[in-house]
């Protein structure tokens, strides 16, 4: 039999085990131009809490009694489709099943000689090219500014980053541990770092590290976070707003100071994005990448999970930071 995890209901608050639920069905057979494919890794993400939601958003939201999917590396055990070979690897948009086949489309071929096939879900995939172009693009860093990057020791945090040091600039990171402070600092090659957990007055902490101020804020968490970032924008600064998990779980509509004024008087940039807007420059983004990765100049970190039966937990693990890097299910 196979595996699958379906959307149960709709979750108020946080999401909890009665979110999820577990069903079998059989294991599918490939017919004239599909493949079987078999789930490898599972990548959990935290912009999937978002697709819980019942309202428009710029994805389709999950249905229901119907199965959850996010960005999976399979193997192609079983193959009717011309482009793919037993024993190929593939990275795509997949239900989070043990089994299930596929008629080739949208999926992507992926070299496990060229990098470890985790990598094409973190650094090399979605997390890697969302903190490229989110910071290149939208930010536009230049020699000696300074980047605070919060979500630091996260997978879209670590490699923003290593980015801006690439690009010359001095780095602060936020997260959420001592641990991960010192990780982001010795891995990763930031400046400096910012436990939030430990920090009464973030505006005053981000003061201490920035003294002239921030150029550019990548935002990976909002919140009040973000609240202190603003208060310490320099002028002509960038904010970038790719993600907001510290509002993901509300069940009200979040206030907080108005922007305005910091926005005109400084000659703020503030802008949101999601790394679908990016779609047509993908390759552009994946080869830099790996340029980079090839030359040592990236280092990534992994949180592995073992276990089809562990993905929800995995999932629920981001909302409260037991992750280092990128989130990861090993289902085979």
């Amino acid at each position: 039999m196979n595996q699958v995890i379906l959307l149960n209901e709709r979750p108020k608050g946080e999401p909890n085990d009665e979110t999820f639920r577990f069903t079998e069905e059989k294991k599918p057979t490939p017919q004239e131009g599909e493949v079987l494919l078999k789930t490898k890794y599972v990548s959990v993400d935290p912009y999937l809490r978002g697709r819980m939601r019942d309202e428009k958003s710029y994805i389709e939201p999950f249905e229901v009694g119907k199965p959850i999917n996010s960005l999976i590396i399979a193997e192609v055990v079983a193959s009717k489709n011309k482009n793919l070979q037993e024993g190929d690897f593939v990275s795509g948009m997949l239900s989070w099943k043990q089994y299930q086949t596929s008629k080739g489309e949208n999926l992507q071929k992926v070299d496990a000689d060229k990098a470890p096939l985790t990598a094409y879900l973190s650094i090399l995939g979605m997390t890697g090219l969302t903190a490229y172009f989110g910071l290149l693009d939208i930010g536009k860093p230049k020699e000696d500014e300074t980047v605070l990057v919060s979500g630091a020791a996260g997978a879209v945090g670590s490699a923003v980053g290593q980015i801006a040091k690439i690009k010359g600039c001095k780095v602060i990171g936020i997260a959420g541990s001592d641990e991960k402070i010192e990780m982001i600092k010795e891995k990763f090659g930031f400046d400096a770092g910012i436990n939030y957990k430990t920090t009464s007055n973030m505006k005053k902490a981000i003061a201490e590290k920035a003294p002239s101020g921030v150029d550019i804020y990548y935002d990976n968490v909002g919140g009040e976070i973000l609240d202190a970032a603003l208060a310490n924008i320099a002028r002509n600064g960038r904010i970038i707003n790719c993600g907001a998990i510290s509002l993901y779980n509300s069940t009200e509509t979040p206030t907080g100071p108005r922007v305005e004024t910091t926005l005109i008087k400084k000659s703020v940039l503030m802008k949101g994005f999601t790394v679908g807007d990016y779609q047509e420059r993908f390759n552009e983004g994946m080869q830099e990448m790996a340029k980079w990765l090839q030359a040592d100049k990236l280092e990534f970190e992994e949180t592995i999970i073992d276990g089809f039966d562990a993905i929800p937990k995995a999932f629920m693990g981001l909302f409260s930071g037991e992750n280092k890097g990128k989130m990861l299910v090993k289902v085979f």
